[in-house]
């Protein structure tokens, strides 16, 4: 299976309903056993306690936010520059679960930040960017609901998604490029992780089993739109055969 069969609509229906349940049960063992090695076997933190457990749920949530958006551009890409048949799919069946990833993220964040910084918000420059990508999820998805036609609004979609895209290198580098109360990366580093096994273990599984979870959701909603589109398009089919005989 390659690229160039996924191009085709009716072979990646045919394809999605072999995979997607495969998928949705890996994504629950593997999310419970790191929900199980996240509350039970990991440690509290010495300064932290019990509240560093929502790193586990917050961490995932904030890649799976960036990734999603990532995924957007790539899918903008082939929308403007190959015409893949499914690329505009891809973009607004990924728009809303990076939405939600990203509302989970700003959440746990703000649940995490309180005990530790003393607010509920504050506007530190991570924190910004990341609220602004959940508004560029929200502007996206409404500038998509705007064209009665997914075509006529899929190259100014994609154009735009490509241009917010900026946003994402700057959340990443945030707490580089500026003095932000966000800690320095702890995962991503060039000379390996700074978090003890004991911590790093369930997090990596944490975020093994968001990443199939989010193909799992990604992929049902791809479906939903092909058969969405593939409805409006017989009910088109219909009005201008009822038309053409009434005329």
């Amino acid at each position: 299976m390659g690229l160039t069969d996924l191009a085709n609509p009716t072979r990646f229906m045919s394809y999605s309903a072999r995979i997607i349940p495969w998928l949705w049960a890996l994504a629950v063992l593997v999310l419970g056993f790191g929900l199980y090695m996240a509350l039970v076997v990991s440690p509290e933190d010495y300064q932290q306690g019990a509240t560093v457990r929502i790193m586990y749920i917050h961490v995932p949530a904030a890649y799976m936010g960036m990734g999603a958006y990532t995924l957007i551009a790539i899918s903008s890409i082939g929308t403007l520059v190959w015409r893949h048949p499914l690329a505009d799919v891809s973009a607004r069946a990924a728009a809303p679960i990076g939405a939600a990833f990203t509302f989970v993220a700003l959440v746990t964040g703000s649940l995490w930040g309180k005990p530790m910084w003393g607010a509920w918000w504050v506007w530190d420059a991570r924190l910004t960017s990341v609220l602004v990508l959940f508004l560029m999820y929200l502007g996206l998805i409404a500038l998509w609901r705007a064209f009665d036609d997914p075509a006529r609004g899929a190259r100014i979609v994609a154009i735009l998604a490509l241009v917010g895209f900026v946003n994402i290198p700057i959340i990443k580098y945030s707490v580089e490029w500026w003095n932000t109360l966000h800690q320095p990366a702890s995962l991503m580093r060039r000379d390996g992780p700074s978090m003890p096994p004991s911590m790093l273990v369930p997090l990596l599984v944490m975020l093994a089993g968001v990443s199939v979870l989010f193909v799992a959701m990604h992929l049902s909603a791809m479906r939903n739109e092909v058969l969405r589109r593939r409805v409006r398009a017989m009910q088109i089919t219909a009005a201008r055969a009822a038309a053409t005989a009434g005329a």
